[in-house]
């Protein structure tokens, strides 16, 4: 028996359009009405997730935000992790060699030290403007509060991505989670921050086994949760090496996947 389905958002729950569709929105509701825990788990900031969520989801179901560093229930943040300054530092050190668009995620607010189309792009699904400030200036900003950011997200030309993956793999692995979440995207986190142990953090509270979990995802950053998760699922417009761990692909965002994905596993009778 399935206790949890955790949800991916961008490229999974919801369609190219960045909305749900009627058939993903009524087969949710009708699990939460069996008493499943459908939890959405994003690498979008809350701020991002919680106008979506809100529409289908009630206030009682937790969000896990930023990659799994940054987890939301009942108006509270009951878990987050940030990446220590010297290691932002070394990695800011590095990302401006290279001709890159960096943001910065920290709790509910994000920077970055100039516009870019990047940064516009993010800045359209995003509700906080973005605050363009000197790199020194966020820095100092993050000591004074004695914190730092839950997430970094590099932007840029898909061959100068795969080339700064593997620079940053080989400096930082030891310290930070490093993920694609898309083609022209790399993700940095604190090395305990991922979406796995953000299933693993809520299982904890909620009594729940690993192989009552289901996960859904569609990128290189949900491959460790769909390999984790009891049933882990990816979707038709995953990579093949997403769909290879998997046990079960359904059909892409835009075709209803997780709908169907879900009325495979909880038929209606």
């Amino acid at each position: 028996m399935y206790k949890a389905v955790f949800i991916d958002m961008d490229g999974t729950l919801l369609k190219k359009d960045h909305t749900v569709s009627e058939e993903n929105r009524n087969t949710i509701q009708r699990l939460l009405n069996k008493g499943i825990l459908v939890i959405p788990i994003s690498a979008r900031p809350l701020h991002g997730i919680l106008p979506i969520t809100q529409k289908i989801l009630p206030d009682s179901i937790p969000v896990v935000s930023l990659n799994g560093s940054y987890i939301f229930h009942k108006n509270e943040i009951i878990a987050q992790i940030d990446i220590s300054l010297a290691a932002v530092a070394s990695v800011h050190e590095q990302l401006i060699l290279h001709d890159l668009s960096i943001m910065y995620y920290s709790q509910m607010q994000w920077y970055a030290t100039a516009h870019t189309p990047a940064i516009e792009k993010e800045q359209r699904i995003t509700a906080v403007p973005i605050q363009i400030l000197p790199f020194d200036q966020i820095m100092s900003t993050w000591k004074n509060e004695k914190t730092g950011p839950n997430k970094i997200l590099v932007a840029g030309d898909k061959e100068l991505i795969l080339e700064v993956e593997q620079i940053l793999i080989s400096q930082f692995q030891a310290k930070l989670n490093i993920f694609k979440s898309q083609p022209r995207y790399i993700e940095l986190m604190h090395i305990q921050a991922s979406k796995t142990s953000a299933i693993q953090f809520l299982m904890n509270q909620y009594g729940i086994l690993q192989q009552e979990v289901i996960a859904i995802g569609d990128n290189y950053n949900d491959k460790e949760m769909i390999e984790f998760a009891g049933v882990g699922i990816a979707m038709g417009n995953a990579p093949e090496e997403i769909k290879r761990v998997a046990d079960f692909v359904t059909d892409t965002n835009n075709e209803d996947g997780v709908a169907k994905a879900l009325a495979h596993y909880f038929p209606e009778n």
